[in-house]
C-alpha cells in the first residue's frame, strides 16, 4: 500500500496509526500540506477532493477521506464492532469529528501553528468556541464511559484522537476537559500506539 501523507497532519496521522496498531506495511509519499502546487497532477486522478490522506491499495484501488480509509482498515478486525448499533455509533462520533470538531480544532492549528498565517480575530474567536464545544461535548460523554463506543478502543478512538491530542497547539487548555485528558492517555496506552511526529 501506499499512503500520501503529511507528517504534520492529523487526519493522516490517523491512517497511520491503525496501520500501524495492526501491524501492516505500506510506502509513504509526503505532501506538503502549505504548497499546494501540483496537487492536481499528484492526486487529481486518485482523490476527487485532492486531499491527503490517499491510501493506495495493493490492488491500485484509491480511497481517499480519512475516516472512509480507517473504516476500510478496520473492517473485520476488533477496532470496528460486529454489532449494529455499536457500529452506527462509531460512525455518529466520525461524523462529529468530521463536523463539529475537526473545522475548529484542526484548522485553528493549521493556521496557528503550521501556516503561521491568522484569520481575523473574529474567526478566530468562532473557531475556539465551536472546538471548545465539541471538546465539552466529549468530555461530558467520556466522563461516563472509558472509550468512545461500547467501551473498548475503536476507529472512533483514533479519529478523535488525533487532533485532540494536539489541541494545545491550537490554543486550547485540555485541562478544562479532565475527562478528555484521562481517555488521551488511554488511548496512548494502546498496544502499537506510534506519536503523530513517528
Amino acid at each position: 500500500m501506499l499512503l500520501y501523507d503529511s507528517p504534520v497532519s492529523g487526519n493522516c496521522y490517523k491512517v497511520r496509526l491503525l496501520l500501524a496498531q495492526l501491524g501492516l506495511d505500506y510506502e509513504r509519499h509526503e505532501v506538503d500540506v502549505i504548497d499546494r502546487s501540483g496537487r492536481a497532477e499528484l492526486l487529481g486522478d486518485l482523490n476527487p477532493a485532492m486531499r491527503i490522506p490517499t491510501l493506495i491499495l495493493d490492488d491500485g484501488t484509491p480511497l481517499a477521506e480519512s475516516n472512509a480509509i480507517l473504516w476500510y482498515l478496520a473492517e473485520d478486525t476488533e477496532y470496528l464492532p460486529g454489532e449494529k448499533v455499536a457500529r452506527a455509533k462509531v460512525l455518529q462520533w466520525l461524523f462529529f469529528e468530521q463536523y463539529s470538531h475537526e473545522p475548529h480544532i484542526a484548522m485553528l492549528r493549521y493556521w496557528l501553528s503550521i501556516a503561521r498565517t491568522a484569520p481575523p480575530q473574529s474567526r478566530i474567536d468562532a473557531m475556539r468556541a465551536g472546538g471548545f464545544a465539541a471538546l465539552q461535548a466529549m468530555d461530558r460523554h467520556l466522563s461516563r464511559s472509558a472509550f468512545l463506543v461500547a467501551e473498548r478502543y475503536t476507529i472512533a478512538d483514533i479519529a478523535l484522537y488525533a487532533y485532540t491530542h494536539v489541541a494545545h497547539e491550537a490554543g486550547f487548555d485540555l485541562s478544562e476537559h479532565p475527562a478528555v485528558s484521562r481517555w488521551l492517555a488511554r488511548v496512548a496506552a494502546q498496544p502499537q500506539h506510534i506519536p503523530i511526529d513517528a
